[in-house]
């Protein structure tokens, strides 16, 4: 049998019981992927509540890989709700991610990151962000936290940037006082970390498509390049964004974007809509 034929038998019965199942359209891998993985972003510039998670995930959960809360938004809820939300996650077969926080830990509460970790284990998180984009913190010490969070268990998924001060929606005047680091630093942390057992490697997007301008294209080219597209995660949560990195670098670009684009960014990867420049341009061949 094909290996066309045998990616189709590995489909949900979710993905093969669609409306409208003879329109053709671009194939993706199975779930749990490990590639064109789509992680979304989940509480914070909007209140998204076990119910409207819920509903969300059964009608998009077949293309939606990962949910991250985002600025500590979890430790401003009952410890009964932030389960309740992963839970509802994990029955549609997403994983639940802390998303950048720790770094706020580790400034205020430094002994408290053994706590913080048991936390994120009793509450069900499957995945702890290592952000670091409002500290500096030694590539050493970063590779002792990827090993405290892989000894509990959880996958470990550092984010990395070129832009010192990035994160929390900081102005564009402000960023472009700071400077950007040398894209090679961003480069050999993330081997370093990949070699210590990261997951995967989050990308920070402010001084590459965020507060840059123009776009820094060829920090993304770099890092596709020495790192690997596999092993990194471009954050994109901007449609102009997201359409870029579909555009050059195909389907399997692993992208985490908000919730509200969920299903633009899938008419995208599965070529069955998009703007004038990408309307019957993307493909596959599987």
């Amino acid at each position: 049998m094909s290996d066309h034929n045998d990616a189709v038998k590995e489909q949900s019965d979710v993905w093969k019981n669609r409306s409208f199942p003879t329109v053709p359209m671009n194939e993706r891998d199975a779930k749990p992927r490990t590639s064109s993985i789509t992680e979304i972003r989940g509480p914070y510039y909007a209140m998204v509540t076990p119910t409207y998670t819920q509903e969300l995930l059964e009608g998009m959960g077949e293309h939606v890989d990962g949910y991250k809360y985002a600025g500590g938004s979890f430790s401003l809820m009952p410890a009964d709700y932030v389960r309740k939300i992963n839970r509802i996650c994990h029955d549609q077969g997403v994983y639940v991610s802390t998303g950048g926080w720790i770094e706020n830990v580790l400034a205020r509460a430094p002994t408290q990151i053994d706590a913080y970790i048991e936390e994120c284990v009793r509450l069900e998180f499957d995945m702890i962000e290592l952000s670091t984009g409002f500290i500096q913190l030694p590539t050493p010490d970063l590779i002792r936290l990827i090993q405290k969070v892989k000894k509990a268990g959880l996958k470990p998924k550092p984010e990395i940037g070129i832009q010192f001060g990035a994160g929390g929606d900081t102005s564009k005047a402000e960023l472009e006082a700071e400077g950007t680091r040398d894209p090679q630093i961003l480069i050999d942390t993330a081997n370093d970390c990949l070699n210590a057992g990261a997951s995967i490697i989050m990308i920070e997007s402010e001084g590459i498509t965020e507060n840059a301008d123009p776009w820094r294209t060829d920090v993304a080219a770099k890092i596709m390049k020495n790192v690997g597209m596999e092993n990194v995660m471009f954050e994109a949560a901007d449609p102009a964004v997201f359409s870029w990195y579909i555009k050059n670098y195909g389907i399997d670009v692993n992208l985490f974007i908000d919730h509200s684009q969920i299903v633009q960014l899938e008419c995208l990867r599965r070529g069955i809509w998009g703007t004038k420049s990408t309307f019957g341009r993307i493909t596959t061949h599987r």
